[in-house]
């Protein structure tokens, strides 16, 4: 369908009801409408596999679905199966369920670099209870998080440091400080000025880019000479980077990591893990002052954690990991083939490891540009493609990445057409999409 034509009357309908009642519009600043062209941003009826309906009754190849969670496909069935067993015997009791200890086994077994887990329902809260845990056995106030990473905690210490301040009294926020990634060098600078502050350094091990030769290796050696322990958030590199997370690719071990997002493929679950020494100061068997590491009241649903453990044996025995690794190498290669040819490679570039993918667009300087994001953005949508980046479900198939790819040939040759006009805004159909952190709307 033409771009011009493209119309979603009801999802229009549906958004305005929405900001009546939800601040943002959604429940997750990421999925908000300011994220899309202007009154092209679908509301979801249903999903399957690797594609989605709105409510206008368009369909949609899905990426980045449900925000990085969703890596095996809506409503796969090993997961809703066990799911769905657990419905009918009760979701949440007075006592821990079995299925407590059964998960934390499971669990455990695929990430092995872990002796203890800790399950809660969102990735802000074991972000911050790493922190929290930190700061208790090391005594020390400050937390040193990579500024090269977007996110880490809706709470206080990280948000504070983010445009969207407002509400966070300074004296939390200055207590966070930012380190550069894959710099070992400027760490150790910000670890020296303010010696035997540092409680931990919070980072995704791995990003849009490779971790450089020996850095994690270092990055841990440096932690621990300055007395501070290292945190590795694998919301996103969980499960995708291989079944036990970066740690269990690159081989290096943290005091304490966080996993969340594709260990549910949608349920909510998340995880602390971490050396027993570090872990047991939560719990009950244990001399020092006691911890309120994690508490919640829905922490252990039985049906969530039969969800965690049906993804993580359908990643070990179908070998998902590596599935999500060829989608994205043929989706990759196709976009970026395509872009040369149409004379936009230098301007719709895809970057990340295979298994998670971005896409940048950049305008005729090379510089990141949001008019030009919003243009590309409509154009996949007329062609029936959802993607706010181009990160894969393993529910894709080849025919799914094959038309992607030639939407995004269509999306290539109207990007062309805008370089050489020098100006995006006929092709825009309203205002730019905009940044998730900024200070005002």
């Amino acid at each position: 369908m033409d771009a011009e034509e493209f119309e979603l009357p009801r999802s229009r309908a549906a958004n305005e009801r929405l900001h009546a009642l939800v601040p943002g519009g959604a429940h997750t600043y990421a999925k908000g409408d300011d994220q899309y062209p202007e009154h092209l941003a679908p509301v979801i009826s249903h999903g399957r596999g690797a594609h989605v309906w709105d409510v206008d009754g368009n369909r949609y190849i899905e990426y980045g679905s449900g925000l990085r969670s969703v890596s095996l496909g809506h409503a796969h069935p090993r997961v809703t199966e066990a799911v769905r067993r657990e419905l009918d015997r009760g979701s949440n009791f007075v006592r821990p369920s079995i299925l407590e200890v059964e998960a934390a086994e499971r669990f455990l077994a695929t990430v092995p670099t872990a002796e203890m887990v800790k399950f809660a329902k969102n990735g802000s809260d074991v972000t911050t209870a790493a922190v929290r845990l930190a700061r208790a056995v090391t005594g020390r106030t400050r937390v040193a998080i990579c500024a090269d990473h977007p996110f880490f905690s809706v709470d206080d210490w990280f948000i504070g440091t983010t445009p969207m301040s407002a509400g966070i009294p300074a004296a939390i926020t200055d207590l966070t400080v930012g380190f550069p990634y894959g710099d070992l060098a400027a760490t150790e600078e910000v670890l020296v000025r303010y010696p035997g502050e540092i409680a931990c350094l919070v980072l995704e091990p791995a990003g849009h880019v490779e971790p450089p030769p020996g850095y994690l290796e270092g990055l841990r050696e440096l932690a621990h000479r300055h007395g501070c322990l290292l945190v590795f958030d694998e919301m996103i590199t969980g499960l995708r980077w291989s079944e036990a997370g970066a740690q269990g690719l690159y081989g290096v071990v943290p005091d304490l990591s966080t996993f969340g997002k594709a260990l549910g493929n949608g349920f909510a679950v998340s995880a602390l893990a971490g050396r027993r020494e570090l872990m047991e100061r939560g719990g009950l068997r244990d001399s020092h002052d006691r911890v309120f590491l994690l508490s919640t009241t829905h922490g252990a649903e039985t049906h969530a954690l039969a969800a965690a453990m049906a993804v993580l044996d359908t990643y070990v025995e179908e070998g998902v990991t590596a599935r999500l690794h060829a989608l994205g190498e043929r989706l990759a290669s196709g976009v970026r083939e395509v872009a040369a040819g149409l004379g936009v490679g230098e301007h719709v570039v895809v970057r990340g490891r295979a298994s998670n993918l971005v896409f940048g667009t950049l305008d005729e300087y090379g510089q990141p540009s949001q008019p030009y994001r919003t243009l590309f953005l409509r154009q996949l949508l007329a062609g029936g493609v959802l993607a706010p980046s181009f990160v894969v479900s393993s529910a894709l198939d080849e025919a799914d990445i094959d038309r992607t790819v030639e939407v995004v040939a269509d999306a290539c040759g109207v990007y062309r057409k805008a370089l050489d006009a020098g100006d995006p805004t006929p092709w825009l159909g309203g205002r730019p999409v905009k940044p998730v952190f900024r200070s005002r709307s």
